[in-house]
């Protein structure tokens, strides 16, 4: 039975990223006995739309060891960024691979990175702030405005209606990628550095789809339906026959939730400005393809749900 090991208003250091910041507890929830903890954190001088709901493999305890630990991971990042950037026009495999998790290897592992990264260092070094954060490469992504409005709408749905997008979806994220992949490569010549990139960004895309899912792109309301999908693709059965992963179950409304996020993603990759200037090109027409096919790929109809799911859920976004 999982075991409670922070308390609210308990100041921490948390992961965001591959750094720890200081953080304060302000939420404790547990939807079962036998779920993990969920933490609502607030950053130290961060604005409040930057708090965030982590488990405990992202939190640590304040005290000086893992203090030193976190200035031991500014030290390791600022070093591996101040290493001259590749700027050669064509870009080779995995080159971009950074743009494929917000939170690099470690969110592939199924854990944050543990305290015996880096050397230690001086006990009284500030953390990184706010303002050190978004100094990062940046990413801005025009996203249409019919898009724009069709998240809102799934928003309301999901948050205020209480109802759920149908699973697994008619068509999923990955066959969304692979769809404007195999329209798209007809314009590019094989072998050239725009083919390489657009072959990367299809398979960053579904990477990051894959990781990003359960960690940050469900409403709290769609977290019990996230668990019946993954008893479902594991049995494997019906039409849930042959899905894999959640890129094989869920659609466009998880996958633009996604885009809209890669500012941050990006903020956490040591990407050059070059990179981001095309990975930004390569977002922008995708989502101008997406915007033109907008019903064909997102669902119409919401499926509402009962008292015993909404029960299950305890109603949290």
């Amino acid at each position: 039975m999982p075991k409670q090991m922070f308390e609210k208003d308990e100041k921490v250091l948390c992961f965001h990223g591959e750094l720890l910041y200081e953080a304060k507890i302000l939420e404790v929830v547990q939807d079962s006995p036998s779920e993990p903890f969920q933490y609502r954190v607030h950053y130290k001088g961060w604005k409040a739309s930057w708090d965030d709901w982590v488990e405990d493999d992202r939190l640590r305890k304040m005290n000086d060891e893992n203090r030193e630990t976190a200035q031991a991971l500014k030290r390791t990042y600022h070093e591996s960024t101040q290493k001259p950037a590749k700027t050669t026009a064509t870009k080779k495999k995995g080159q971009l691979s950074d743009f494929g998790s917000t939170r690099g290897s470690e969110e592939r592992n199924g854990s944050m990175p543990t305290t015996s990264r880096g050397q230690k260092r001086g006990r009284n070094a500030d953390i990184e702030d706010e303002d050190t954060f978004h100094n990062r490469p940046m990413i801005k992504i025009p996203v249409p405005d019919f898009i724009k409005s069709l998240l809102v709408d799934d928003w309301e749905e999901v948050t205020k209606n209480l109802s759920l997008i149908p699973l697994p979806a008619s068509k999923p994220a990955n066959m969304i990628i692979d769809e404007y992949f195999d329209e798209e490569k007809e314009k590019r010549f094989p072998g050239s550095a725009e083919m390489d990139l657009l072959e990367e960004v299809r398979s960053g895309l579904k990477e990051y789809f894959d990781v990003a899912l359960g960690r940050t792109l469900l409403y709290r309301f769609e977290r019990q339906q996230y668990k019946e999908a993954i008893k479902a693709w594991t049995e494997g059965k019906g039409e849930w026959k042959g899905r894999t992963c959640v890129g094989d179950v869920y659609g466009a409304e998880h996958l633009c939730r996604m885009i809209v996020q890669l500012p941050e993603m990006i903020a956490q990759t040591n990407m050059d400005g070059q990179s981001v200037n095309r990975l930004r090109e390569e977002m922008t027409k995708f989502l101008q393809w997406l915007n033109r096919n907008t019903q064909t790929y997102f669902t119409a109809d919401y499926e509402p749900t009962n008292q015993d799911y909404k029960d299950s859920s305890r109603g949290g976004n």
